[in-house]
């Protein structure tokens, strides 16, 4: 008696063969990286998905409190989320480093302020002059890339970076413009101060006036702008960026219009852009030099840098890491140093433990610095009680004890007494220096020497954080601050939170 046949077995994805339309090395690149289950539950759910989660938390924001100030920092998160999906059109999609891109954000702000404020006499609606602002960036996206389009890489990021600075120089002398030097000079911009009085959103009879009005009106430029660019991005036009993105010359030969693709990218980007520029200049009436120059361009690109280029829920979430730890950074409405301080250390730690391999490694180089500090501290304290009674910079005028944290602090470290109170920077400039010697000396040694050097490197780094740059945290510091955690994130992951490591066959 035969045996009935059994169902045809079924074959595994690797023995299924190549699909079509898509390369199997690079599909199954996952494999080789160690993509974690986590990342790969994630990375199912679809963008919109994404977004719409996004949304519903946000839109319980002003729900869950009545503080103008928390409120106030998440509608300026959302600004930096606009502009972040924006350019990250031009850079994450099609590949082109757009240096000059806070020109557009510039330009929707003073093209709405100059429509609807005091300065001209022009009180547009909203409705008016958005429509007016965002088509006259879009067309002066596609001028100001026209130049370029022929460039890539570092020679169209020092083009774009010049249209910046043009801008913010108009911008800044603005107060004397003439046309050829006919009919006088004329007040265009306001100069350095800028344009003040301008209208808040209003439409009808309705008028937008206060912040949770403000908060709802950007996070829902948020979603149509992150919808419309997910659905770009799938389209025709979206898949000649990438393919723009990855390799410029194969997409040529391909016969795709590279240089249409182009400025079709800034052109859009610059629209997003100009958007976002309306919407603060509405928040804080008022339209001013300082708001899109360079460090302000720098926030964006550490947004979309830390959040992943080309991902779009990606850049959302970097808005929300950077310009959060900012106002962290200022000490919020408290203006102290706690969260600063807080957040160096763990930034510190989080290098080493991204950097050391194996673990063994990284205990010996942390027991080893927590060792050579209280070395360090006993034989001050021995030879000198003043160097070790120093307080700790707790505020802009304020010194203290600092908590338990401030007292491990103080007992790891040798702080001098009566120094950093009457602004005595003698032993930070001496340690500073020290500090740049012994990190320009941690990149021409390895192995053993290395780790060795690590010990006391460290050391001076929060020796130097406690003696000065934890005062300038609100200013100067926060950024560089940024930097570290930028270093830390990148050393962990080169594509973003959200990114996807681009696979190339070398």
């Amino acid at each position: 008696m035969s045996e009935l046949p059994g169902p045809p077995p079924t074959l595994t994805e690797a023995a299924a063969g190549p699909r079509i339309g898509v390369d199997e090395w690079v599909a199954r690149s996952g494999e080789r990286v160690g993509v974690s289950r986590v990342r790969r539950y994630f990375d199912r759910v679809p963008e919109l998905a994404r977004l719409g989660v996004f949304a519903v938390l946000a839109a319980c924001v002003p729900l869950a409190t009545s503080d103008q100030y928390i409120i106030r920092v998440g509608t300026v998160t959302l600004v930096f989320a606009l502009l972040a999906l924006g350019l990250n059109v031009a850079v994450g999609f099609a590949g082109l480093l757009d240096l000059g891109y806070i020109a557009y954000y510039g330009v929707g702000a003073y093209g709405y302020a100059m429509l609807s404020s005091s300065k001209f006499g022009v009180h547009w609606q909203a409705w008016e002059s958005i429509p007016v602002v965002l088509v006259g960036a879009t067309l002066l996206g596609f001028v100001l890339a026209l130049p370029s389009r022929r460039l890539i890489g570092d020679y169209l990021a020092i083009v774009t970076l010049f249209f910046g600075q043009i801008f913010y120089t108009l911008v800044t002398q603005g107060y004397r413009m003439s046309l050829l030097g006919f009919g006088g000079s004329h007040d265009i911009t306001g100069g350095p101060n800028g344009i003040a009085n301008v209208d808040r959103f209003h439409a009808g009879g309705a008028t937008a006036s206060s912040e949770q009005a403000y908060f709802y009106i950007t996070l829902v430029a948020v979603a149509l702008v992150f919808t419309a660019l997910y659905l770009a991005n799938r389209s025709r036009t979206g898949r000649a960026w990438r393919a723009l993105h990855d390799d410029p010359l194969a997409a040529q030969v391909m016969s795709m219009p590279i240089n249409r693709l182009k400025l079709l990218a800034v052109g859009v980007g610059a629209c997003v852009g100009a958007l976002a520029g309306t919407i603060n200049a509405a928040l804080i009436q008022g339209a001013f030099p300082d708001d899109y120059n360079t460090q302000v361009l720098i926030v964006i690109y550490a947004v979309l840098i830390l959040g992943g280029a080309g991902s779009l829920s990606g850049v959302v979430l970097g808005a929300v890491v950077v310009n959060v730890l900012q106002e962290v950074l200022r000490g919020g409405e408290s203006g102290t140093f706690d969260h600063a301080r807080w957040l160096f250390y763990l930034a510190i730690f989080g290098l080493v433990v991204a950097k050391l391999r194996p673990y063994r490694r990284l205990a010996a180089v942390l027991a080893g610095t927590v060792a050579f500090g209280a070395v360090i501290h006993a034989i001050v304290a021995a030879s000198w009680p003043r160097g070790v009674h120093g307080p700790l910079a707790l505020g802009p005028t304020t010194f203290g004890s600092g908590g338990w944290l401030g007292w491990a602090i103080r007992h790891w470290l040798a702080l001098p007494a009566n120094t950093y109170e009457v602004q005595s920077y003698t032993f930070f400039n001496y340690m500073l220096c020290l500090l740049i010697g012994c990190v320009l000396a941690l990149t021409v040694v390895s192995g053993w020497k290395r780790h060795l050097l690590l010990v006391p490197t460290l050391w001076l780094a929060a020796f130097v954080w406690e003696t000065r740059l934890v005062e300038d945290a609100p200013g100067p510091t926060r950024f560089l601050l940024l930097g570290v955690i930028l270093v830390v994130v990148m050393s962990a992951r080169p594509q973003g939170l959200l990114g996807r490591p681009r696979v190339e066959i070398v």
